[in-house]
């Protein structure tokens, strides 16, 4: 394993030993969560990325289910699907990537299925023993299947469903080892309603979305004493779209999400007067009460997630990410976006500012965007990412959702 392998592919070792790791941790003033595969929380498209993350609320598109899958009962064209890529620790290495196929079909004029392949490649590793000999080659992977389905309920509102398969490889079989693939199923639950209204002189319209994202079972990459939650999201937000004129648009998006997971537990480090007894006590409660946390079952953390965190209520503020975004359109063909993501500095410190552009010609459109971190230690720091996307409009020319002759759908998405 070179060096440079051996720095990207270590936030996946991370991943496997962070049960354990927390276990050990007594006195820091730790407040970040830790889950498996972090990856299901990264919008995986250019144009939820050049909006800070942000998307709930946003009008839909064949990404739309990956944010919420109660925006897919009112998709604008009649099939429609989109692969993106995103380039991995791209000053590091050139074989990690994170690689998304996403597409929908609508049925009947209220509903619509929708489907999804999520593909983390962490690139190839060498592995040597002690003795600096090789010890085989690795690929570790991620990936992630679903399945979705939206239907409108109203002319205003609508719900949706997600299921999914996740599979998290990260070690392979490593002699001495006792690590193992994790396999887990999870799955979403969406409302979205959109209104539009005319205030003034102005034409707008209202858009408001509710998620909740990976509901599942556990992670287990050892031991099921020691499984990993997943990144359990509850994600809440809006859009709001004023038209300019007729060739003029701009939508303000803004997203607020938390991890429905226990938070890690810490106590603020004793005097320096302390009894070594004390100090090993202070310990011991500090990894019996994490080790109670992360044993909890999936309802069970999700409810306490909301009054675990260090600091009582205003630390629960300090879990919640802030994500916003502004998309603005010139005659539906051109897109220009720019988004800002914030997490605490006590949970994470994640916070990047992301601009891109977009274009829509036909059944043919493309987006792209560009992140610029705070930090360098971004995976994603100065990366080009890239989303296509076909509208196919035309397999609908020759009738409507009732049989009838006609298109459905003229706005690019």
């Amino acid at each position: 394993m070179t060096f440079f392998r051996a720095l990207g592919f270590t936030p996946a070792l991370l991943l496997v030993a962070a049960p354990a790791a927390l276990a050990q941790i007594a006195t820091a003033d730790l407040h970040t969560i830790t889950t498996a595969v972090p990856i299901l929380t990264l919008s995986p498209d250019a144009r939820g990325a050049s909006l800070g993350d942000a998307g709930v609320a946003t009008s839909p598109d064949a990404n739309a289910a990956f944010y919420n899958p109660g925006k897919l009962g009112f998709v604008d064209y009649k099939y429609a699907f989109s692969p993106s890529y995103s380039p991995w620790l791209r000053q590091i290495t050139d074989d990690m990537s994170l690689s998304y196929l996403s597409g929908y079909g609508k049925v009947g004029t209220r509903g619509a299925f929708a489907a999804s392949l999520l593909y983390f490649n962490l690139g190839q590793i060498d592995y040597r023993t002690g003795n600096n000999l090789p010890a085989g080659e690795f690929n570790p992977k991620e990936y992630a299947v679903t399945a979705s389905y939206g239907q409108k309920l109203g002319e205003s509102f609508g719900v949706g469903v997600t299921a999914r398969y996740v599979r998290s490889n990260l070690i392979g079989n490593v002699q001495g080892s006792d690590a193992q693939a994790g396999n887990s199923f999870a799955a979403d639950l969406g409302a979205y309603y959109t209104k539009d209204a005319t205030l003034g002189a102005g034409i707008y319209n209202f858009a408001f979305g509710l998620a909740i994202s990976n509901i599942g079972n556990k992670m287990v990459y050892q031991s099921p004493v020691t499984a990993s939650f997943l990144p359990t999201t509850l994600r809440l937000g809006t859009a709001i779209t004023r038209e300019i004129d007729s060739f003029n648009k701009i939508t303000f998006a803004f997203d607020a999400t938390k991890l429905l997971v226990p938070s890690p537990y810490y106590e603020d480090p004793l005097p320096a007067t302390a009894t070594a007894q004390e100090k090993q006590d202070q310990i011991n409660r500090v990894n019996q009460t994490n080790t109670e946390r992360q044993s909890q079952g999936i309802v069970g953390g999700i409810f306490n997630s909301f009054s675990d965190a260090p600091g009582g209520f205003h630390g629960e503020l300090q879990e919640i990410d802030l994500h916003a975004g502004a998309e603005y359109w010139y005659n539906n063909i051109i897109a220009a976006r720019v988004g800002y993501f914030y997490e605490n500095p006590h949970v994470g410190a994640r916070q990047y500012l992301s601009f891109g552009l977009g274009a829509r010609l036909s059944v043919f459109g493309v987006d792209g965007t560009y992140l610029v971190p705070n930090s360098q230690a971004n995976p994603l720091a100065n990366t080009i990412r890239v989303s296509l996307h076909f509208n196919l409009n035309k397999l609908s020319d020759a009738f409507d959702e009732k049989g009838a002759g006609g298109t459905q759908g003229t706005l690019p998405n």
